[in-house]
């Protein structure tokens, strides 16, 4: 199954490291980040769920709850737990979904057969409390993800969500903005963006953010 932006996230009943899942239930009225990783006692996972422990802070300032995944059962996952944990000094505070039937797996397409006929990929999900697919990132299973990068486009979404405005490249929280084309009423603009505007070009205008 492809999923594309904007589509429902599927919802799913799965087992995991604590107890079964029933996934839109889970997620309640929350941000979502679900990310799957190939096997258990594997370096480079072990690392990423280290870091996501590591974010609950700056995930709870968002409204965000992680969700990981993968194939292997969750009894193993709690060995696992307890070895990231010891290894990467944090405390998992999520679940990690034991997809030992590949229910979740093949739902939200995280195997590729040309990688693994079995493991899945590096795949990352960012879904809003409506349950929409808002991003999706495929890393391949040799390259650990960027969580800071997951966090940028989180902080973007959800700025974009609530303004009428774009985010440029390498954007941040507290930089400029971007007005987008659809707005192009002199006045409509002067209300909406009431900080003013610089325009190297009539299509390129900055403006600072908002909420700033």
């Amino acid at each position: 199954m492809s999923l594309h932006l904007g589509d429902t996230a599927p919802d799913f009943e799965q087992d995991s490291s604590i107890g079964k899942i029933k996934f839109h239930e889970w997620a309640g009225d929350s941000w979502v980040v679900l990310f799957s990783h190939p096997a258990d006692f594997t370096p480079v996972c072990t690392t990423e769920l280290g870091l996501t422990a590591k974010l609950k802070d700056e995930f709870a300032k968002r409204n965000v709850k992680a969700l990981a995944l993968s194939v292997d059962p969750a009894d193993k996952h709690k060995d696992w737990i307890k070895d990231i944990e010891e290894t990467q000094k944090t405390v998992v505070g999520f679940p990690i979904i034991a997809d030992a039937d590949k229910t979740v797996s093949t739902l939200y397409d995280m195997i590729h057969p040309n990688q693994s006929e079995t493991a899945t990929v590096r795949s990352l999900f960012v879904i809003d409390p409506k349950k929409k697919i808002r991003l999706t990132i495929t890393y391949p299973m040799s390259t650990g993800r960027n969580f800071d990068e997951v966090l940028r486009v989180i902080d973007a979404l959800q700025l974009t969500d609530k303004y009428t405005v774009a985010t440029p490249g390498n954007w941040r929280d507290g930089d400029d903005v971007i007005i987008p084309l659809t707005v192009q009423d002199e006045a409509v603009i002067k209300q909406k963006y009431p900080k003013g505007y610089t325009a190297s070009r009539p299509y390129l205008r900055l403006t600072p953010q908002p909420n700033k």
